[in-house]
């Protein structure tokens, strides 16, 4: 495909991302005014930061009186996640030059790194898989800036509009794409190691609990892949 082709297909594989993504924006505009930033800092952050689970806690940590030194901590330890999707999608972007790995970068979330990864894990020789990318990040990009300004100007007219349970929509669209993907037996055994994980870490602070889960996930999808290639060699 051209590079346009690639554009758009990213930008209409993200639409289902988008709608699960924008609760989470218009909440996080919502309170974000109600904390006391005025609309530029509200906006600013979306347009900065570009990290709803960062935004979230700096708008708490900030209400609270917490320093700059603990909100920066605490931010860096929630995001570390983005180490792994960089590890995992390094081999394919690490040809191209700066000027287009750091802002693609810049707008790898976890839904752009849900649909891109499934981008390159195609076997195809398209050489713009990158305008792919491009095109997915740009699209959550834009729908995160704008579901913010939503939630700031209208969220304080609809009281306790957090409570309304609208982040399920979001944790439904990470389900219908995780799901799928599971076609081997350590896949599926490193998802629910992560998912039992994740549970009974749930209370550490700093989102911690997110890491051990993740990591736990790995280490059991490692060793069974590992434990099965000698079997598979053998069969042959």
């Amino acid at each position: 495909m051209s590079r346009y082709q690639e554009f758009f297909q990213g930008l209409r594989d993200m639409l289902p991302m988008l709608l699960g993504a924008m609760p989470f924006g218009i909440i996080y505009g919502s309170l974000a005014g109600a904390a006391g930033l005025d609309a530029w800092q509200t906006i600013g952050m979306s347009v900065l930061v570009f990290a709803g689970s960062a935004q979230f806690i700096a708008v708490s940590l900030l209400t609270g009186g917490a320093t700059l030194a603990v909100l920066w901590l605490t931010t860096l330890v929630v995001n570390l996640r983005h180490a792994l999707y960089s590890a995992t999608l390094q081999p394919f972007v690490r040809h191209l030059p700066k000027r287009w790995r750091v802002p693609l970068a810049f707008w790898l979330t976890d839904e752009a790194f849900a649909v891109v990864q499934q981008r390159y894990a195609r076997n195809d020789d398209s050489p713009h898989k990158h305008w792919y990318f491009l095109g997915a990040g740009l699209a959550m990009y834009g729908n995160w800036i704008g579901c913010t300004l939503i939630g700031l100007l209208f969220g304080q007219s609809v009281p306790n509009l957090a409570a309304w349970g609208l982040d399920f929509a979001m944790i439904a669209t990470f389900v219908g794409i995780v799901v799928p993907m599971l076609r081997n037996r350590p896949q599926i055994a490193a998802a629910l190691v992560a998912a039992v994980t994740a549970l009974i870490f749930h209370d550490l602070p700093y989102k911690l609990g997110l890491l051990a889960a993740a990591f736990a996930g790995i280490v059991v999808g490692v060793a069974l892949e590992c434990h099965q290639r000698p079997l598979q060699e053998e069969l042959c």
